[in-house]
């Protein structure tokens, strides 16, 4: 199979890593940096064109999106769809699992087990807001963050309300802004589950190095490889459908009701490859070639 990877670069370990095992089963492969790559829209005849080769020849694409460049990523990757390539996972999947409020939306209709959740550009009703979520101290998330970027750990009613004016104040662009409870029996401690194809291929726990509430390996965490119950691995793989995706990274944590599901990450990293010892990239490829050449099923999820 022709496979094209589209990433940054070839620096990317993710990358590097799905371009070995792919070339190790046979399959011809290109690394296509998304953002310089151009579409051709006309009537009747999309096109998606890099350094002069026309994309539209590779049977299956594997898109390794950036969250800061999600909307021009995604159109790439849609602009591909629209000429019938097989994408592994697909743009309006990477788009809506990129936006916090409307995957916890999804995630709540699905029955998935979120944190109590809030939003509001009204910071008058703060108290009552707060208690909505069980009182301080409260999480407050930019919709649009990523790698713990965009979180702030409010203690008390006074700093929350100060946030979040601050928030409104320097918020231009519209981003909508999360009230989330605070889960104290697994501060610092998160779970990532990585999903492929419906099952859960690795998972590992992510413990922050210090007193900081994120977990976030990007922020120094550290990972060590675990074994879900089978609770857990029911709630990742039920979230990765509820967003619609075939590879997705899932975080979650244990809390006294169960597990919750924090997020779904599109474009997850391959970190848990080292943690667990487990083969990611290889469970992709398989995925490839087990579905490159059916009919893509149509999204049932929404926008």
């Amino acid at each position: 199979m022709r496979i094209a990877i589209l990433s940054n670069g070839n620096g990317n370990y993710s990358t590097k890593r799905l371009k070995e095992e792919a070339e190790k089963r046979g399959h011809e492969v290109k690394i296509i940096k998304y953002r310089d790559c151009y579409a051709s829209i006309e009537k009747s005849n999309p096109t998606v064109s890099y350094k002069g080769e026309d994309l539209g020849k590779f049977d299956a694409v594997i898109p390794r999106i950036a969250s800061y460049m999600t909307k021009y990523g995604t159109a790439i990757v849609r602009q591909l769809e629209m000429q019938g390539v097989y994408t592994v996972s697909s743009s309006i999947a990477i788009t809506r699992s990129r936006d916090k409020l409307r995957s916890l939306q999804l995630l709540a209709k699905a029955g998935v087990g979120i944190p109590k959740t809030v939003f509001s550009r009204n910071t008058i009703d703060i108290d009552d807001l707060i208690e909505k979520i069980g009182g301080t101290p409260v999480i407050i998330k930019l919709a649009s963050g990523t790698h713990g970027n965009g979180v702030v750990l409010a203690e008390t009613k006074k700093a929350a309300k100060s946030t979040l004016q601050a928030l409104y104040l320097h918020n231009e662009d519209g981003t909508n802004i999360l009230l989330q409870e605070f889960v104290s029996e697994s501060a610092g401690t998160d779970i990532r589950a990585f999903v492929v194809g419906g099952r859960v291929v690795a998972s590992m726990k992510r413990q922050s190095l210090d007193d900081d509430f994120r977990s976030n390996l990007h922020k120094g965490g550290e990972g060590t490889a675990i074994k879900l119950t089978d609770e857990e691995k029911k709630m990742a793989i039920k979230a990765a459908k509820a967003m619609g995706l075939n590879v997705a990274g899932v975080d979650m944590m244990r809390s006294e009701r169960g597990p919750l599901i924090l997020e779904v990450n599109a474009s997850p990293g391959f970190g848990i490859e080292k943690v667990t010892g487990r083969n990611v990239a290889e469970k992709i490829i398989e995925y490839v070639e087990q579905n490159a050449k059916r009919r893509v099923r149509k999204d049932r999820v929404g926008a």
